[in-house]
């Protein structure tokens, strides 16, 4: 096993040997400014109460004062194409008929009826206007109020303002935001730098190619947690280590609400020594999930060239057939690297030129001990060819394995192995005597930097 290099910051520790940066120093064509950016200060390493995730008060509090502050992402805009088109956005104890209500507006009203309260659209789906199954009260899509029958009998309506409620709404990369907060700071600025990151990379452009939902039985932070760092990688996905740079990644923090995990790729783990440029090379194209194709067949690297060279002069060629662009001043990075960003609180997407995957983890209903996990893979098409249709969401169930969505490909058995563990945090920690949970001082940093987060939501 490596050995650590300490520097003079506490908290700074990075493993021996090739870095990140190193490998970005090895890139051929020029490297955009957002790969260089390394920041990560230090935030401390003080144990976190297993109340976090465990209890019901904590639970409670951010239902009050976290939930309804926050962006939160509520679905794709190709979910909803066509005007009357909605889908109905829940978090604990709130719902919101999002909706396309003309062919270049977006809104989000809160999902009740102003008569008796009945919740008035259950499912998505497209209408052409909101009436109460119940008892018929109306509104158009802008929120107008229409009417209700024996409207003689409501004559103090007139009184009233009768239009529905609405939430602040904004789009980014083709995704729909909500806000419950009136006041909440603009879209833009609460996603910072995201924006600027993916400039190369046009999600509002993409396809959803894969949509997949489940009931996990952990509460929402424990399931995000699973996919902020890498150090797992080592005990619970160890077949990846042959060309995965588990250790060798690198953490960044972006104010409070963006983080970024890159996990070098092509390049074996420095905890498995020994490993065979020809090994990398098979096994990251067989196991990763990710790349151009998933057979080593017919590839044979020339001499001299190492396998992520080799992986990224492939991806680069396929993903280019793919897409009809050129993409000649890509990155060996951004063509095969684990690139994954999170922004606050619950919503993590990674970069690349196709096959970018999507993660979301929403508290299930009011049960802090379990979440609903989502994840989309997002495709690139034949730029000038007709855009293919968004893909329909798959729900398993609680007792389905994620490798059972075939749309998934290789990634559902990796999901399948982080499912082993993220239950199994929950039980622990219900469990656990110490009540506290201790994190790397870097290799962790991105979820303190959450809870961090969190804890100015909830002691505002």
């Amino acid at each position: 096993m490596s050995e650590l290099i300490k520097v003079k910051q506490q908290g700074d520790e990075r493993c021996q040997g090739t870095s990140y940066q190193d490998l970005l120093d090895q890139e051929e064509v020029e490297v955009p400014a957002y790969l260089r950016e390394n920041t990560n200060p230090y935030m401390g390493d003080e144990d976190l109460d297993v109340a976090r995730w465990v209890g019901r008060e904590f639970h409670e509090l951010e239902k009050k004062k976290l939930w309804p502050k926050v962006w939160q992402m509520a679905c794709r805009e190709e979910d909803i194409p066509e005007v009357g088109d909605h889908h109905i956005y829940e978090v604990i104890n709130q719902s919101v008929i999002v909706v396309r209500s003309s062919a270049n507006e977006i809104k989000g009203f809160i999902n009740s009826c102003l008569h008796r309260g009945r919740i008035l659209r259950d499912d998505d789906g497209c209408v052409q206007e909101f009436k109460c199954p119940f008892h018929g009260a109306t509104w158009s899509l802008d929120g107008e109020f229409k009417g209700i029958p024996c409207q003689w009998d409501f004559r103090h309506f007139e009184e009233k303002d009768m239009r529905l409620p609405q939430v602040k709404v904004g789009t980014w990369g083709g995704f729909v935001f909500i806000n419950f907060d009136e006041n909440a700071e603009p879209l833009e600025e609460f996603l910072k730098p995201l924006p600027e990151h993916f400039a190369r990379f046009p999600l509002h452009d993409y396809y959803k190619g894969a949509h997949v939902q489940r009931v996990v039985q952990c509460n929402w932070k424990v399931g995000a947690e699973a996919f902020m760092e890498s150090f797992h990688t080592i005990a619970t996905h160890r077949e990846i280590l042959t060309f995965t740079g588990d250790a060798n990644s690198q953490y960044d923090t972006f104010g409070d609400n963006v983080s970024r995990s890159v996990t070098p790729m092509g390049v074996a783990s420095p905890h498995l020594p020994g490993v065979t440029e020809a090994d990398t090379m098979r096994d990251i194209l067989e196991l990763s999930g990710r790349m151009a194709t998933d057979s080593a067949e017919g590839h044979e690297m020339p001499e001299g060239l190492t396998a992520r060279k080799y992986v990224a002069e492939t991806n680069r060629k396929m993903f280019s057939d793919i897409i009809g662009e050129s993409l000649d001043d890509a990155t060996m990075s951004e063509l095969e690297d684990a690139i994954l960003y999170s922004a606050f609180p619950n919503f993590q997407v990674w970069t690349g030129y196709h096959g970018n995957i999507v993660y979301r983890f929403l508290p299930n209903g009011d049960d802090h001990n379990s979440c609903i996990f989502e994840t989309m893979l997002l495709m690139r098409y034949p730029k000038g060819s007709q855009r293919p249709e968004s893909a329909q969401k798959t729900v398993l169930r609680p007792d389905q394995a994620f490798s059972e969505a075939k749309e998934l490909g290789g990634l559902g058995p990796v999901f399948d192995q982080d499912d082993s563990n993220m239950p199994a945090v929950q039980r622990g920690m219900l469990a656990s005597k110490k009540g506290a949970v201790s994190l790397a001082s870097y290799q962790e940093s991105r979820i303190r930097h959450m809870h961090q987060t969190i804890d100015k939501y909830l002691n505002a």
